[in-house]
C-alpha cells in the first residue's frame, strides 16, 4: 500500500472539511476549495482526522490513494495557511511592480509586460527585483510563478532572466579561441 495514503490528514480548527459523493470541499480562512471525489478510494473522517483507503486491490487504486491524500493534505493547509513563491528578477534595469491584481515586468522588452492575476491569487512586490505570489491553491500559485517565470527565463551566460529564489544556475563559459 501506498506509504504516503497511509498517513491520515490532521484537520486543524477552523476548517471544515465536508465529503460527499462527488466531491471534496475544504472551508477555512484562506478561502473554499473544492477536488472531484475518486471512485478508487474510500475518504473516511473521524474526528478531524482524514483516512484513505483504496477501494481495491489493483495498483491504481494504491497509487490515487496516496493522491488523493496528498491533494487533500494541500487544499487543507491551503485555506488554513497558504502557499507562497518567490521570484527574483536579475539583470541591470529588470523590475516589477504590483498595481492590485495586476503585475507589470520590465525585463528587457521593448515593452512592459502587463499580466492579469486570477481571483485568489495576490500578488506584491517588497522590493522591484522580487515578486511574491500568495495564494491557497498550491497548484495554481506554482502554474502562475511558471508563466511568471516564461516571460524571460534565466540564461545561461550572464544569469540575467526571472528566476524562483530558491533556483540554482549554471553558468556556461563562454567560447574561447
Amino acid at each position: 500500500m501506498s506509504r504516503i495514503g497511509k498517513m491520515p490528514v490532521l484537520v486543524p480548527a477552523g476548517v471544515d472539511v465536508s465529503i460527499k459523493a462527488d466531491q471534496i470541499s475544504v472551508k477555512g480562512a484562506g478561502g473554499a476549495l473544492q477536488l472531484a471525489q475518486n471512485a478508487l478510494v474510500k475518504i473516511n473522517n473521524e474526528a478531524g482526522r482524514l483516512t484513505f483507503v483504496p477501494s481495491n486491490d489493483s495498483r491504481d487504486a494504491n497509487a490515487m490513494s496516496g493522491t488523493m491524500r496528498q491533494l487533500v493534505n494541500n487544499m487543507v493547509v491551503g485555506v488554513s495557511k497558504g502557499f507562497e513563491r518567490k521570484l527574483n528578477l536579475v539583470g541591470v534595469g529588470y523590475k516589477a511592480q504590483a498595481q492590485g491584481a495586476k503585475l507589470n515586468l520590465s525585463v528587457g522588452y521593448s515593452h512592459p509586460v502587463n499580466m492579469d492575476m486570477p481571483a485568489g491569487i495576490t500578488v506584491a512586490t517588497p522590493t522591484p527585483t522580487e515578486v511574491v505570489i500568495k495564494g491557497a491553491d498550491r497548484q495554481r500559485v506554482g502554474q502562475i510563478a511558471a508563466e511568471i517565470r516564461a516571460v524571460r527565463p534565466p540564461e545561461p551566460y550572464k544569469g540575467k532572466g526571472i528566476r524562483y529564489s530558491d533556483e540554482k544556475i549554471t553558468i556556461k563559459e563562454t567560447k574561447k579561441k
